[in-house]
């Protein structure tokens, strides 16, 4: 019967067609998260669906797909009590063997902060043994990203906030995690002298609520607040990874999140998913739920030239057996982003967008007081609702002629 269906699945997905080759896959800077494909599908009211799946065979099988880079967390690949001893490199080694085998990066590192009971504070907690083996936890994945090659180091600090209120001293815990940050960064700048490596692009990662109910550090704009507060003693080494749903779950836009880090300077990494506002940390992978918001955001970043990391944080279905995880939802979360990456371009290059644009830039050629001014440019402005049309047009092929019998 596994197979009999197995062979559906197959049939299926070839029937949908547009997929691309992992040859062409690999040529676009995308990252697959151990974690994201080793999900077995629990969550706080419900137990797993899946079996456990290694190292060994997600990086074959994001290799296979055409994943060209990978990524992990600390304790996604080394156990909480084998980090900080020597044993910890045997199994360093192998996952390097493994990514050269296979013809794969690792492009980031990041270190659990939140999973651990020891966590239950968060990493900046009151008491300083917590804190002492946080900054060391922290540095640890430092060494560890240089060995394996990173280019990346994230930060998700997902504990630091409160479930009651007055629990903690908000301004001193905001100290003690930037102690962490600079931590990490000086044990950086030792490692990347010593191996003679650049360092690593330090990134934030910000999320509004879940799994306390106040987050300290809730936003992406919160975040840039922080590098520039004058806590960090490198705040050049240190930017932003917002993740698309973090910034939509508090009922924001996220072209707008990512257009003020374009501004700072600081948009380095970007965790690529979907889900809903106001509502929890559903990560859905990317364009199932906007696929027009989806195609917005990234006509902005082909716009101002980002060249950093999609990395896919997303959770395969609990209903994906782990047959599919490798099948369908992954080499189906790479073609939609690629699609829509693709279709970026030809916004960009749309000639009616291009003709709507320039002419809201001239603008209406108005002088005088403030009702002549309005008069000049009432009918311009009629060209926001057509440029947003243009878009749809070109998510649903309308601009290639299609149409739809009645």
């Amino acid at each position: 019967m596994s197979e009999t269906q197995r062979a559906l699945i197959d049939r299926l997905t070839a029937a949908c067609g547009g997929s691309y080759s992992p040859e062409v896959r690999r040529r676009y800077f995308i990252s697959g998260p151990q974690w994201a494909a080793a999900y077995q599908g629990q969550a706080l009211f419900h137990a797993p669906t899946r079996d456990p799946v290694s190292y060994q065979e997600v990086i074959r099988q994001y290799a296979r797909i055409g994943i060209p880079c990978w990524a992990t967390h600390d304790t996604d690949v080394i156990p909480t009590e084998t980090l900080l001893t020597d044993a910890q490199w045997e199994i360093v080694a192998d996952i390097k063997k493994n990514l050269d085998q296979h013809g794969l990066r690792c492009s980031m590192v990041t270190t659990e902060t939140f999973y651990h009971p020891v966590w239950a504070a968060s990493a900046a907690a009151e008491a300083p043994e917590v804190r002492e083996y946080a900054a060391r936890r922290l540095a640890n994945t430092v060494e560890i990203g240089h060995q394996l090659g990173a280019q990346f180091a994230v930060y998700w600090p997902g504990t630091l906030g409160y479930l009651v209120q007055g629990a903690i001293d908000e301004t001193q815990t905001i100290r003690w995690f930037a102690d962490g940050i600079n931590a990490a960064c000086e044990r950086d700048i030792e490692v990347a002298r010593q191996m003679g490596r650049s360092t690593l692009k330090h990134c934030l990662e910000a999320k509004p609520f879940e799994p306390q109910a106040e987050i300290i550090l809730p936003t992406t704009d919160a975040m840039l607040a922080f590098i520039a507060s004058g806590l960090l003693q490198h705040p050049e080494m240190v930017g932003v990874n917002p993740e698309y749903l973090h910034e939509l779950m508090w009922g924001a836009a996220p072209r707008a999140a990512l257009a003020r880090a374009l501004l700072a300077g600081k948009l380095w990494h970007f965790d690529i998913n979907d889900g809903y506002r106001l509502k929890h940390d559903v990560d859905i992978a990317v364009g199932l739920v906007n696929p027009l918001d989806w195609l917005n955001v990234l006509v902005l970043l082909r716009a101002h030239n980002y060249n950093g990391p999609f990395n896919l944080d997303y959770k395969p279905p609990r209903t994906t057996s782990n047959y599919g995880v490798f099948q369908v939802s992954f080499p189906t979360a790479v073609d939609r982003f690629i699609t829509l990456w693709e279709m970026a371009g030809e916004a960009l290059a749309d000639p009616v967008i291009h003709e709507a644009t320039e002419a809201l830039k001239r603008g209406g050629g108005g002088k005088g007081a403030a009702a002549e001014l309005a008069a000049a440019n009432r009918e311009l402005l009629t060209l926001h609702e057509l440029i947003a049309h243009r878009l749809f047009q070109i998510l649903v092929g309308q601009h290639r002629g299609r149409t739809y019998a009645p």
